[in-house]
């Protein structure tokens, strides 16, 4: 598996400057309208993408704005390989850890609201939890210093036990999540001690969502950040509740073909990883956080700020290499829901996510004429995070 992705268990997880009505169709892209020529650098761009896919395979979608304006925009191969439908810019792709920022959104909405505290603990919102709970504060939730176990381990030594529980026909449920955790005495480190990328902790969140609003996590989302933004298509998709309209379907690789594998028995938990959205949408939401339109500038800037661990010391990846140890032993920075590493030089705050049969990544760079590079994929063997920094090194330097 790969770090920074809601968790599939037993698959790994996890830009030319001008106008929108000046791009066109060319190649293996499936482009939006255009004039009748493209300049240099969107060439440049356009050479990052459309050698990773082909016209009728599972593909990308690519946005890249600058000064709030998009400055390219286009889609590469199908949605799925049974209606060879394009990918467009409508087209929706699960995020996949990619939520957590809008999980941390919503999180700090309520405290904004004056319902919700960072240094509340589990046990004061979920009485249940066992004892560590009362020294494991929302803030260490966000910043991934909490220490909880993760819940796909659980499932698995839950399953040793009992034998097959969870399918992708039978998904296992954030109450389910929930108490998987509150059956544990200890967690992996005392709170603030040390800090391991948690999608447990992000499951949990979606829960203290649900519980403090009084309104379902995706009722509280839709109502509080996706309708007040007109993100008309993002949802997060419960089964049997709503439908995904443009649904790009997710994709791995099997020998040497693609085949898909769009759901496991881990893709129905919401605050890590349940989102479905575009770049339609996801340009919004770019120009929401670069206007502070939900909090402003001071309240945000706690998601802004690099976590520090009980002793103030620096944050470090776990020195033993595992599926969500992406630098073992090296330094890392995250604030609420994003991860704030420079790079070469320029500020940033961005995150990746990766599940069964897709990848994604945001990354927001934030000096400047704030460059913004989207790409989301629905195929598992792409390196988005790759190709958007790729598109940075062509625009930055």
């Amino acid at each position: 598996m790969i770090c920074c992705g809601a968790q599939e268990r037993g698959f790994v997880k996890l830009y030319v400057i001008i106008p929108l009505a000046a791009l066109f169709s060319l190649g293996t892209a499936a482009r939006l309208p255009a004039q009748s020529s493209e300049t240099s650098i969107d060439k440049k761009i356009d050479a990052v993408f459309s050698g990773v896919t082909s016209p009728d395979a599972p593909g990308l979608a690519a946005l890249v704005r600058k000064n709030s304006r998009t400055v390219f925009e286009r889609a590469y191969g199908v949605r799925d390989l049974r209606s060879k439908a394009k990918i467009d810019a409508h087209t929706n792709f699960r995020l996949a850890s990619f939520t957590k920022q809008f999980t941390a959104m919503a999180i700090m909405l309520l405290v904004h609201d004056g319902k919700l505290r960072y240094d509340q603990t589990l046990t004061q919102l979920f009485p249940d939890f066992p004892a560590d709970g009362s020294t494991i504060t929302v803030r260490n939730l966000l910043n991934h210093t909490s220490g909880l176990p993760d819940y796909e381990d659980l499932m698995d030594a839950a399953e040793k036990i009992k034998g097959p529980v969870w399918t992708p026909e039978k998904q296992i449920q954030d109450n389910a999540v929930l108490e998987l955790l509150e059956k544990q005495k200890t967690g992996k480190f005392a709170p603030g001690t040390s800090w391991w990328y948690s999608n447990s902790g992000y499951v949990v969140l979606g829960l203290i969502v649900a519980k403090v609003s009084g309104n379902s996590y995706g009722d509280f989302l839709h109502a509080r950040i996706f309708a007040p933004l007109k993100m008309n298509h993002t949802l997060v998709l419960q089964k049997g509740k709503n439908e995904v309209v443009n649904r790009a379907f997710g994709h791995s690789k099997d020998g040497s073909a693609l085949r898909e594998t769009d759901q496991s028995s881990t893709s129905a938990t919401l605050g890590d990883g349940g989102i479905y959205s575009n770049l339609e949408d996801l340009a919004k939401w770019d120009d929401a956080l670069r206007n502070h339109t939900l909090l402003n500038e001071k309240e945000f800037q706690a998601a802004l700020t690099p976590v520090k661990l009980t002793d103030g010391s620096e944050a470090h990846w776990p020195k033993e290499p595992d599926d969500n140890n992406l630098h073992p032993g090296k330094p890392v920075s995250y604030g609420f829901g994003w991860f704030l590493d420079p790079y070469q030089g320029h500020s940033r705050m961005w995150h990746t996510g990766g599940t069964m049969g897709f990848r994604t990544v945001i990354e927001r760079f934030t000096e400047g004429d704030g460059l913004t590079v989207i790409v989301l994929c629905n195929r598992n063997d792409l390196e988005p995070e790759k190709l958007a920094l790729q598109v940075a090194d062509i625009l930055f330097f």
